[in-house]
């Protein structure tokens, strides 16, 4: 089939309403509000599988990961959520596939696994962009700290597969940009965090792939990012295709940049 829809998301554990409840879920209303809109897209998309690229689905410093398990549950037990459980359907074919197309190619060290339990970093957005499309399977894949070019070389081999797949196929990447935007931010205040930032959505609008590949990796280190390899690896994926990225909402009440937007394919 093809690839039928792409997004960025966030992923703070606060966007979950039993977590947020308790500690303050209103200051991220615009972000709740962009989800919403960003799940309506999801919806008219109709994909077959959702491909969420997360920082924390077991990241391994010289390879990426491919999630290949049959099924996958939601764990909030580490931010005191002991109710809320959701589960997908997992796609071990499509994972296969992944697989053997990287086995010929020795710059794309993959390392497929088998996990039940997702962490935060899919499950967030996939709480909010599942409830309608039930019967959507999930491919969770992990990014590496590898090099910005094999980031996109991977989502050029995962177009690929995607292409020649019988499914439709939506993508997220998944990851809160910089963590140092206040001073009572994670890793406190860094003026570079805010710089990264404005250029990472300025040029994300300019579809400027070959501007965000090339920001200062000083830049990217200082800000203590999680989501800059996760769209590394979608862009990758959405090379040479004509796209328009639509910014739905940018917010930072806690420090922290969430940005929510959608790549009209």
């Amino acid at each position: 089939m093809s690839l039928v829809f792409a997004a960025v998301t966030p992923h703070i554990p606060l966007l979950i309403p039993t977590i947020g409840k308790e500690q303050g879920s209103e200051k991220l209303a615009k972000t709740i509000t962009g989800m919403r809109s960003l799940e309506e897209a999801l919806y008219v998309a109709k994909p077959d599988i959702i491909c969420i690229i997360s920082p924390h689905e077991g990241l391994f410093d010289t390879a990426f990961i491919v999630n290949a398990h049959t099924s996958f549950t939601s764990s909030y037990e580490i931010f005191s959520d002991f109710t809320t459980k959701e589960t997908w359907e997992g796609a071990p074919d499509l994972a296969a596939k992944i697989s053997h197309s990287t086995n010929r190619i020795t710059e794309i060290p993959l390392q497929l696994i088998s996990e039940e339990k997702l962490t935060h970093g899919a499950t967030v957005p996939l709480h909010y962009l599942t409830p309608q499309n039930t019967k959507t399977k999930v491919l969770p894949i992990g990014f590496s700290n590898l090099s910005t070019k094999q980031h996109i070389a991977f989502g050029e081999v995962l177009k690929d597969v995607f292409m020649l797949s019988k499914y439709s196929i939506a993508v997220i990447a998944s990851g809160d940009l910089s963590h140092t935007l206040t001073h009572d931010a994670p890793n406190g205040y860094n003026e570079q965090g805010a710089r990264l930032d404005t250029m990472l959505i300025d040029l994300l609008e300019a579809n400027n792939t070959s501007g965000i590949i090339q920001i200062d990796p000083e830049i990217v280190s200082a800000s203590h990012e999680c989501g800059y390899r996760s769209l590394l690896v979608l862009l990758g994926i959405i090379k040479n295709m004509r796209v328009t990225f639509k910014t739905l909402s940018y917010e930072h009440p806690y420090g922290i940049g969430h940005l929510v937007g959608n790549f009209e394919l």
